[in-house]
């Protein structure tokens, strides 16, 4: 049952609920039936990945023989990735219609656009550590001159063919909240097909998992279960979480909050039940690189199909401490799954994820895990193929 943040919350024990904010994020819950005691298991991760945003106004003539279109980097990609590839475009669309803004979601399911890179013979620097300018290196080329002037037309014929309801939406305001992706199919590969290498593996792959357990743990919950299952995807991890709906928002300790509301438990009683509850920060972690085996840590040195990477930091970075390690750990070897640890180089800046940035609002017992993987915010990136399937089997624990 879908609830609305704007609407009051009706919930059975038992029952079975999802909650989006901005069409952006989701949070699904499983309510057990016995909520005497209860408290959350908590599953995040997020859905967001290094990309291009086209700008407002995002048409470019030049020189008389090319469209382009303008667009802006979001997150921290790999540039060198981007070229060559088949691309498309995906997003939010908001049409008025009549007094009503209505929200749609798009996908040009169809290759329309691509980086062109620049011929060895006119940049002799490309293979000398080249340093991409976004503004002038990265646009993707939308047509010939032929295609001048006719962008927002077609996005709104796009919209027309999503909607057979509809005759025209030629008259219509149209705002668009746009960006690009990689349309290259994923593939299984290697001598014994132990690898998969697929766009937006960081952190698809995570919230597929995530999502995979809370299904199969809908089938081994007891009829007394006192727990409330929580699977959380938020967005905007990739630029800070620091959006109405991002892992720093109010979005998860509102809904938990309002959980306890819904079902007329007192202030003091959902303290208690944050105090003795437990989430698992799902966001992938980096493997040892054939090439480049120096660049891992001494000792932490996680490899793809060797289990799920349970990651540490000393500045914080990420959440897990001796105590969720334990807990973890223990879920883990209950299910039979293997497990590796990750730490960076003490001489090598790493990555942050969401798992801290949530706790400083929802102040719960945390463990950062992720899967291996290599090529992290590549456009098309590799992880091991058994790796998934830990992953469910642990969360589902």
């Amino acid at each position: 049952v879908e609830l609305l943040e704007g609407k009051p919350w009706k919930m059975a024990p038992g029952g079975k609920y999802y909650i989006t904010r901005n069409n952006s994020s989701i949070i699904a819950l499983k309510v057990g039936s016995n909520l005497e005691n209860y408290s959350f298991n908590v599953a995040a991760s997020h859905s967001d990945c290094p990309t291009f945003k086209l700008k407002e106004n995002a048409e470019l003539e030049v020189k008389g023989k090319y469209t382009q279109l303008n667009t802006e980097g979001y997150g921290g990609m790999i540039c060198s990735t981007w070229f060559d590839k088949p691309l498309s475009i995906a997003g939010r669309l908001l049409i008025k219609d009549g007094n009503e803004l209505k929200t749609q979601l798009i996908n040009i399911d169809r290759d329309l656009v691509l980086i062109p890179n620049m011929a060895i013979h006119m940049n002799r620097a490309v293979n000398d550590g080249y340093a991409y300018n976004k503004q002038i290196d990265m646009l993707p080329l939308f047509g010939d001159i032929n295609a001048k002037d006719n962008f927002d037309e077609y996005i709104k014929s796009c919209i027309q063919s999503e909607d057979k309801d509809k005759e025209s939406v030629a008259d219509e305001s149209l705002t668009t909240e746009l960006f690009l992706y990689n349309r290259e199919k994923g593939r299984i590969w290697g001598c014994n097909d132990e690898y998969i290498s697929a766009p937006r593996l960081d952190d698809i792959q995570c919230a597929y998992s995530s999502l995979m357990a809370y299904i199969k743990a809908l089938g081994e919950i007891s009829d007394d279960y006192d727990k409330v299952n929580v699977c959380c995807v938020f967005n905007n991890e990739e630029v800070g979480s620091t959006t109405m709906q991002g892992a720093d928002s109010t979005f998860l300790s509102d809904v938990l909050e309002r959980i306890s509301i819904a079902y007329g438990l007192d202030r003091e009683k959902y303290m208690m039940a944050i105090a003795s509850s437990y989430m698992v920060s799902a966001d992938n972690a980096h493997a040892v690189h054939p090439n480049h085996t120096d660049k891992a840590d001494l000792t932490n040195r996680p490899y793809m199909n060797e289990g799920i990477v349970i990651k540490f930091n000393g500045n914080q970075k990420y959440t897990t401490d001796s105590v969720s390690y334990a807990i973890f750990k223990d879920i883990c070897d209950k299910r039979n799954v293997p497990y590796q640890t990750y730490a960076n180089r003490s001489d090598i800046a790493g990555g942050s994820t969401l798992g801290n940035i949530s706790n400083s609002h929802v102040s719960v017992n945390t463990v950062d895990i992720g899967l291996a993987q290599l090529a992290m915010h590549s456009a098309y990136e590799t992880a091991g193929v058994k790796d998934t399937t830990y992953m469910i089997e642990a969360l589902t624990g």
